[in-house]
């Protein structure tokens, strides 16, 4: 009650002091319900991990999340026989513009499509879909737990496990493609894109491949009228064409989150609006601004030679 009658006496007569008091009720109602609701799990998983030599993962979220998770995994792999279970047909809380599985975070024609790439990996030791397994580390916790998720990420797992894998490594283990390599590989979705940025610079340069949807390719064919397009199969196929590519180009997407893990050179079309989308270690370069990004698209042409 003093905290009500004070908020509103500051609104009215002291606006420093009003923001200063909204601000330590938001910071005490978010340690609460962190402590109420989320600490105890965290500090479960840890205790798991220190005893259990197997361990079993959940994952509901979209491919490039359950991706990103993979670094954790492949830690912890190194002392645990690790199992990974994932949900199809979870609802979005909110709305997504222009998302493959629409009002889903993952619907059975993706899973199936990224099954192949997932049960190829050998520190996997079984892929499944979620039904009454018991589950150690819910990866999903990452999306309720009262933080801002503005931030890499290719870290969310590391908060939810407490593991530091080294981002300088690969952690998408796949042999070459057969067919079709040394391409200027590129997939920019319709979400996630920056508006400062033009790929008609791009026009005259050979050996351009699109990986996206047929819609995206579309859109994309305005600005490099010589791009290629490839539907690839499944979402192996995909990584291994990826790390076939002489460099990859991409925005936040799953084409950016498949190069970030096989450490091909690459080059990130970075969302000023949604910067949660990084790129790590060597001939990995971001950019939000055009010069920058003509720019480092010809070190890596030079480099790649």
């Amino acid at each position: 009650m003093k905290f009500f009658f004070l908020k509103h006496w500051y609104k009215f007569f002291n606006k420093q002091a009003y923001f200063n008091l909204k601000n330590e009720l938001r910071t005490q109602a978010t340690v609460k319900l962190f402590k109420s609701e989320y600490e105890e799990k965290i500090n479960l998983i840890q205790n798991k991990i220190k005893k259990q030599k197997n361990l079993s993962f959940l994952h509901s979220g979209h491919i490039g999340d359950i991706i990103n998770v993979l670094p954790v995994i492949k830690e912890l792999s190194k002392t645990h026989i690790c199992d990974l279970y994932l949900n199809i047909s979870k609802p979005l809380e909110i709305k997504h513009f222009n998302h493959q599985s629409k009002n889903i975070y993952l619907n059975k024609k993706i899973f199936e499509m990224l099954l192949p790439l997932l049960q190829s990996q050998k520190y996997i030791n079984k892929v499944e879909l979620h039904s009454v397994q018991k589950i150690d580390i819910d990866f999903d916790l990452i999306r309720k737990l009262p933080i801002n998720l503005l931030f890499d990420n290719l870290k969310y797992g590391f908060l939810i496990a407490g593991v530091q894998p080294d981002l300088k490594e690969t952690y998408l283990d796949v042999e070459p493609h057969k067919d079709i390599v040394n391409k200027i590989v590129i997939l920019r979705s319709q979400r996630y894109k920056n508006q400062f940025i033009n790929y008609s610079f791009i026009e005259s340069i050979k050996d351009t491949l699109f990986v996206g949807t047929k819609d995206e390719y579309i859109e994309l064919k305005k600005e490099i009228k010589n791009l290629e397009f490839y539907e690839c199969k499944d979402f192996l196929e995909m990584t291994q064409l990826i790390k076939s590519s002489r460099f990859f180009i991409g925005n936040s997407s799953l084409g950016t989150t498949l190069a970030e893990a096989v450490k091909c050179p690459r080059l990130l079309e970075a969302c000023p609006g949604f910067p949660a989308g990084q790129v790590h270690g060597i001939d990995a370069y971001d950019f939000y601004f055009q010069s920058h990004f003509e720019k480092f698209f010809q070190i890596l042409y030079e480099k790649t030679k």
